[in-house]
């Protein structure tokens, strides 16, 4: 029994001194494998990844998706709908232009971990639903008029993009693409005088 006690006494210090360095691992994690990381970051960078810091940049990319893909399913449905050729002949080259625009922003988003919004916004879809309910030359007339409205918010984004973006890839992509907005936008005033 007198040989018990010390050999009882040796393993309750060794199991004390493997709970301590056990605790001191959990909380300083230097050698725990297992352990990962909560966010030391705010909201902001977790949502815009390790490629853009600023949420302005990752507001304009949002913006700049939505606008693109509303501008590609207008096209689409005046490529149903539009009576007038010039309609239909701006609406192809709405799905083709901002096609084209909105892969090039999913690429620069994909590379700089920062979510798009894959559906129209309500303000969008409302647009969307109110051309849908028109026909004949009352669409064509609104359809020009989602147009104009369009590319000019657009426009105004794109201009304020290359001024205050941090992300080199996104303020490239909003220099790029201006030029084409103001030729759309170009495009559908001229058309507008068209269309009676």
């Amino acid at each position: 029994m007198k040989r018990m006690v010390p050999m009882l006494a040796i393993a309750a210090t060794s199991y004390f001194i493997y709970a301590c360095n056990n605790t001191s691992n959990s909380e300083g994690r230097s050698d725990d494998s297992a352990y990962v990381a909560g966010p030391t970051s705010t909201g902001a960078d977790s949502i815009s990844g390790q490629g853009v810091d600023s949420i302005a940049d990752t507001t304009f990319a949002s913006k700049a998706a939505i606008s693109g893909m509303a501008e590609v399913a207008f096209g689409k449905l005046a490529l149903e709908k539009g009576q007038h050729a010039r309609i239909k002949e701006f609406a192809s080259m709405m799905v083709s232009d901002h096609g084209k625009a909105n892969a090039e922003l999913q690429q620069i988003a994909k590379a700089n971990n920062i979510l798009l919004p894959t559906a129209l916004d309500a303000e969008h879809q409302q647009k969307q639903n109110d051309l849908a309910s028109k026909s004949g030359t009352e669409f064509d007339r609104a359809y020009v008029t989602a147009m104009i409205e369009g590319h000019e918010k657009t426009r105004d984004l794109m201009e304020q993009g290359k001024s205050s973006l941090e992300n080199e890839e996104l303020k490239g992509f909003a220099e790029k693409t201006t030029p084409v907005v103001l030729h759309h936008l170009e495009l559908i005033n001229t058309i507008k005088t068209e269309i009676k």
